[in-house]
């Protein structure tokens, strides 16, 4: 019996998982969307809004809690290696997610894989780029004014 072992194995070794996560993590914040099996997207996103929970945490912070601050960005460089994507979780993704208590990304289940049939999942953060949403904008308007062109 399985009781109060809250680990997903997947058949990795502990090294290899924790490696994967790592990878898959920093993949996410880059992206801020991913592609993956079922069973990792849902230990993914669990990692994921515990390592956003702990960038929000910094920014409730004053200025004389340094030392917490730097405790909150060393926790989360533990598993996130690439400075780059820390500080764009600490601010940029952070910030998005101020007003939300928890609930930071979303999984979408897909077809099955067609090698292995496993089950595959789109892990992404729920709150989009303001950066996103402005290019979609964009296009939209050439694409209307492409059309208005050339019925004219």
């Amino acid at each position: 019996m399985r009781h109060r072992n809250n680990v997903r194995i997947l058949g990795r070794s502990h090294e290899h998982r924790k490696a994967m996560y790592a990878n898959m993590l920093t993949s996410l914040f880059q992206h801020e969307r991913i592609m993956t099996t079922k069973q990792k997207g849902k230990e993914l996103k669990r990692l994921a809004e515990r390592l956003i929970t702990r960038a929000k945490a910094n920014l409730n912070l004053t200025e004389n809690d340094n030392a917490k601050k730097l405790h909150n960005k060393r926790e989360v460089m533990r598993l996130i290696h690439n400075e780059d994507v820390v500080k764009k979780l600490f601010d940029d993704i952070a910030p998005r997610f101020v007003t939300r208590p928890g609930g930071y990304t979303r999984m979408y289940l897909l077809d099955r894989r067609q090698g292995d049939a496993a089950e595959m999942a789109i892990v992404e953060l729920v709150v989009k780029t303001e950066k996103k949403q402005e290019e979609k904008k964009d296009k939209e308007k050439k694409n209307k004014e492409k059309k208005s062109n050339k019925t004219t």
